[in-house]
């Protein structure tokens, strides 16, 4: 007997079916684009490629765990018994005290003697493939937008540099205590950088940079309309041709439905 389920995300379409049958993918609706204001002035279309896929979170994991080990210091470090203060002689002779032999003070059994196998500095930073670092990109922002923690503004753009100006705009946008700004490369500009480095809860990152573990530590994610193609276009280059074809097969069926 086939069971059914259904996702419990917003833009979930049908059920899928966990019996090993076919799956059915979700498709991706345009996403409103507002101004600081809050007022609606267009709209984005999500590609279903990218953003229609499961989100995997073994894979966002992954990513949170390799970005967090590169920030480590790692200048954790112990002393051996050739490091510790302390003088090389042997302290009695081998036999005849009645007392345990013993060949130096430095020794690691007795107190304030060397440490065996002790951390050392080094970097815990490893390699991680950057495909698997765009699938949890692409995850981390499905997240969002299933969960409603995304907006898409036209433009980062105000008179002037202040931050009272930012602060009344997340406001209006509703963007919660926490909030990541990311904004094209193309488009940073002064006023921006200066009016939003003082808020509290809120970092600014460029499309570029910006990682899932960004994504995933701010409550809510505002995308200028320019940063949003930008990522939408490199996430692009990194989708394999099975789900390439599975959306476009998707998209047809719809087509013909309509």
């Amino acid at each position: 007997m086939r069971r059914t389920y259904r996702v419990t995300q917003p833009n979930k379409v049908r059920a899928r079916r966990i019996d090993g049958g076919r799956k059915e993918r979700r498709t991706m609706a345009n996403i409103n684009v507002v101004n600081l204001g809050g007022k609606k002035v267009g709209e984005f279309e999500l590609a279903d490629e990218v953003f229609a896929g499961e989100i995997n979170d073994g894979l966002l994991w992954e990513s949170i765990k390799h970005y967090r080990a590169a920030l480590r210091q790692g200048t954790a470090s112990t002393k051996s018994r050739n490091q510790v203060s302390g003088a090389g002689k042997k302290l009695w002779k081998q036999k005849g005290t009645g007392r345990a032999r013993v060949g130096s003070i430095r020794t690691p059994l007795w107190r304030g003697g060397g440490t065996v196998h002790g951390p050392k500095p080094r970097s815990y930073e490893y390699a991680f493939p950057q495909k698997k670092l765009m699938g949890a990109l692409r995850s981390a922002i499905a997240a969002k937008i299933a969960d409603g923690k995304f907006t898409v503004v036209d433009s980062f753009e105000v008179p002037e540099a202040k931050t009272k100006l930012f602060r009344n705009a997340l406001n209006t946008l509703e963007a919660g205590k926490t909030t990541l700004l990311v904004e094209s490369s193309r488009k940073l500009g002064e006023k921006l950088y200066l009016g939003s480095r003082n808020l509290a809860g809120v970092e600014l990152v460029l499309s570029s940079e910006v990682h899932p573990y960004d994504l995933l530590r701010y409550e809510h994610a505002v995308f200028s309309k320019d940063a949003i193609e930008a990522l939408q276009e490199t996430l692009k280059k990194f989708v394999s041709k099975r789900s390439k074809t599975t959306a476009e097969r998707s998209n047809a069926a719809q087509k013909e439905v309509a």
